[in-house]
């Protein structure tokens, strides 16, 4: 389903350009050319975005139209569209969610309102209690985080008894050459026999 924007805007040629690259982006667009209609619209239809521009009948005529969005039960996320950029303060005093400055690159612009949307619906999920898909996500690292040192400890013990049975092995390796060395001189002693014996049939 094609989310529903209202674009607000005296000026006819900006208003045309930014509904047919609103449209093209895929967005469903609706527009208005004063705060008055503007207001009426917002009243009769609902939208997820209202875009408007500050100066228009008046200079006040946007922050009439951004009370009327936010107002409105369906909840919509409002931007305020001005070639006379204003402060955080004075942007958050009219309730206004996002500033966009023209004139804006068409790129930086969809960019700019994609962001607004995930944030806009980001709170809605907040308000409404609903768990975010990146809380979720969160948390199942934090559970694979937990699990990994568990299995390192599992590990660890499997390999400790095979360390021990190893160390034996070590112990018997001298008691062998001790029994080589003794072998030696046993040899060596009925070597010489022999030849005690030719010695004494020599004498005689």
């Amino acid at each position: 389903m094609k989310r529903r924007i209202l674009l607000v805007d005296d000026e006819v040629a900006v208003l045309l350009t930014l509904k047919a690259v609103l449209e093209i982006s895929g967005f469903d667009v609706d527009t208005a050319t004063s705060a008055r209609e503007g207001k009426s619209r917002i009243r009769h239809r609902e939208y997820e975005m209202v875009i408007t521009d500050m100066r228009m009948e008046d200079e006040h005529a946007g922050t009439e139209v951004i009370a009327a969005a936010k107002e409105a039960p369906y909840n919509p996320a409002v931007a305020l569209l001005t070639a006379f950029p204003v402060d955080d303060e004075a942007l958050s005093t009219m309730g206004a969610d996002k500033m966009l400055v023209k004139p804006m690159h068409t790129r930086i612009l969809l960019q700019q309102l994609e962001a607004l949307f995930a944030r806009h619906i980001a709170a809605k999920e907040k308000t409404s209690g609903k768990k975010p898909v990146k809380s979720a996500a969160k948390k199942s690292a934090a559970v694979v985080k937990k699990s990994a040192p568990a299995k390192k400890a599992v590990v660890a013990k499997k390999a400790a008894p095979v360390a021990k049975k190893a160390i034996p092995a070590k112990k018997n390796a001298p008691a062998k050459k001790v029994a080589a060395k003794k072998v030696v001189p046993v040899k060596k002693a009925a070597a010489k026999k022999p030849v005690a014996k030719k010695a004494a049939k020599k004498s005689r």
